[in-house]
């Protein structure tokens, strides 16, 4: 049932910006990792050679709360940086993903069908969405680095 209504539920990158900003100021900083990149709509990206690892972040998780089902893209199907890919609904509400790049999806995280808590537990390892063949390597360095994201939540918070 709550598969249904889904479609009902789905919010755009501000409503869920808008969602995460008054829980902002509870969450700590302290789970952004170094070594990625991250957009404003808070995905997660990690270029490793040609392909780019794609997820939602933790700050995002921890404001979705229990995450109960995973909505993945098609292999094979190409994307542009910005457009939704799928979708991710929780106990509270469901909410469009969206690509940090653009590129080829190559590959998609099939363990979240079964288990979507994967990506509460480990948002930037086990909990990652797709991989994509990335179009334009210099997109991934037009996304804000871990400090920059730091800031970009606390400025959110306000």
């Amino acid at each position: 049932m709550a598969h249904e209504l889904r479609p009902l539920l789905i919010r755009s990158a501000t409503a869920l910006r808008q969602t995460l900003a008054p829980l902002t100021h509870r969450f700590s900083t302290a789970m952004v990792v170094d070594d990625l990149r991250y957009s404003k709509s808070h995905e997660w990206a990690k270029l490793e050679g040609d392909t780019v690892v794609v997820g939602i972040t933790h700050h995002a998780q921890e404001a979705l709360g229990d995450v109960v089902f995973v909505d993945l893209p098609e292999v094979g199907k190409t994307i542009t940086q910005g457009d939704s890919f799928g979708s991710v609904e929780s106990v509270k509400a469901v909410s469009d993903v969206y690509s940090p790049v653009s590129g080829q999806i190559v590959e998609v995280n099939s363990e979240l069908t079964e288990s979507p808590g994967l990506v509460n537990r480990g948002p930037f390892g086990e909990g990652w969405m797709m991989k994509l063949k990335v179009k334009d390597p210099s997109e991934v360095q037009s996304l804000l680095n871990a400090d920059s994201y730091k800031q970009f939540i606390e400025e959110e918070a306000h």
